[in-house]
């Protein structure tokens, strides 16, 4: 990855979740449950129709993060307390996950840059 924005520093799990040390700077506190209720394998969300099958309200609130693997230079594998590990995390994705206010503006801008223009008014 060329992108420091995407590439971690160092991933380590905590009591209240996984912190990632970007090489930007950035700092990620990712809660275990959210992590959980936001896999993406095929278990948790419909191949075909792409619906998520389990989601962070029905995860359960103890669930825990206990290990993890890198997986090749873009991603990592979560092994969590309810024996789930078939989910592989990409960096893109944990940076898109991550809950701080800095981030949460950065997605509302990107949003509101990719949205249609209005349409345009009818003409007489």
């Amino acid at each position: 990855m060329a992108d420091p924005m995407y590439e971690p520093r160092s991933i380590q799990v905590l009591g209240d979740g996984m912190e990632v040390l970007w090489k930007d700077g950035h700092r990620s506190l990712l809660a275990h449950r959210y992590l959980r209720g936001n896999c993406g394998c095929a278990q948790c969300v419909d191949e075909l129709t792409h619906r998520r099958r389990v989601s962070i309200a029905e995860t359960d609130p103890d669930v825990r993060v206990e290990d993890f693997m890198e997986v090749g230079h873009y991603a990592i594998a979560l092994l969590f307390s309810d024996l789930h590990a078939t989910g592989i995390y990409p960096f893109t994705l944990l940076r898109k996950l991550c809950p701080c206010p800095e981030c949460q503006l950065l997605r509302q801008a990107e949003a509101a840059s990719q949205a249609p223009p209005p349409p345009r008014p009818a003409s007489p």
